[in-house]
């Protein structure tokens, strides 16, 4: 999973080195969070317009998730 999440945002952004992914442990729901890390400059490139973006790459991850039957959720943080 984390390596999907990585392959959809070094393709989006400008700057591939600088983008990365830290999991959080299953909380009590038994969600796997994901926080995905880029540059500054590439923030617009990852949300997008009005978010439809990273609306689509947590819906690509969900899907992805459910197949592998796993709960996730996806933060963008800088």
């Amino acid at each position: 999973m984390e390596e999907l999440l990585l392959t959809l945002a070094r393709g989006l952004v400008e700057e591939p080195a600088a983008v990365s992914v830290t999991v959080d442990e299953p909380n009590e729901e038994g969600i796997v969070l994901y926080h995905l890390h880029v540059g500054a400059d590439d923030m617009g490139r990852v949300i997008g317009k009005q978010g439809r973006i990273a609306k689509a790459i947590r819906t690509i991850m969900r899907s992805a998730a459910i197949r592998s039957h796993q709960k996730i959720s996806v933060e963008i943080d800088e």
